[in-house]
């Protein structure tokens, strides 16, 4: 057998932009139902938004017992924000609510303020995000326009490196803990450099010792299965 998905798999998938992590778990559950003619257990270890790509885990069968170990992993991030700008989402899912001038900013105010990120600190999540609160995720409060509360959390940010400004975009890596939205960051960032920030484009690089290099886009699976179908 190609693979033992009852006995358990670790997928590493590269995920399309626009792609839920759910939608990514749906399609492979379905994928490997089609293929064993039974349905099994598929997960994944780790969200991430859907105008993010790269790397996400996806366990199969006995191998989802490992996925409180490695949602505990760090991550390592290359991202892109614009300055000038703010959404409600904090990314490009949603359209622009701000504009702020930010002719004001010098590239020394920018690799200075990063230096200022290190660290372990408090960090509040997006209202557009994952996060439950009452049993309900944040993002259903907000998109039905009712006031939500989200407690912050200790968050840890090990490397945050400039790799290149072009104002009003820059471009960024950052390696943080477990847990981290750096859609915040960029709020953040935005706001202490006395203008906005929006994330532009996001893609996880690493999880743990994990690499998207390895990882494959999930539809290849299919066509994968197809061959042994």
């Amino acid at each position: 057998m190609l693979f033992d998905f009852d006995r358990g798999e670790m997928l590493l998938i590269d995920k399309p932009l626009d792609w839920t992590s759910f939608d990514v778990v749906n399609y492979i559950r379905k994928t490997i139902t089609k293929y064993l003619n039974h349905k099994i257990k598929v997960g994944h270890a780790g969200t991430l938004d859907p105008k993010a790509t790269g790397l996400l885990i996806i366990l199969t069968g006995k191998k989802t017992k490992l996925m409180e170990e490695l949602l505990n992993l760090n991550k390592e991030y290359l991202g892109t924000m614009k300055l000038g700008e703010t959404t409600p989402s904090y990314d490009r899912e949603l359209e622009v609510d701000n504009t702020y001038p930010f002719d004001h900013i010098s590239e020394n105010d920018i690799y200075n303020l990063a230096k200022k990120f290190i660290g372990r600190q408090e960090q509040y999540p997006p209202v557009y995000s994952a996060v439950k609160i009452e049993g309900k995720r944040a993002y259903e409060y907000a998109r039905e326009n009712q006031d939500v509360v989200i407690n912050p959390r200790f968050i840890n940010i090990y490397e945050f490196e400039i790799t290149k400004i072009d104002l009003p975009y820059i471009d960024f890596r950052i390696v943080c803990s477990s847990g981290t939205f750096i859609r915040s960051i960029v709020r953040d960032f935005g706001f202490l450099l006395d203008s906005g920030a929006v994330l532009e484009n996001l893609r996880r690089t690493k999880i743990g010792d994990y690499s998207v290099t390895d990882a494959h886009d999930p539809r290849l699976l299919n066509d994968l299965l197809e061959q042994f179908h």
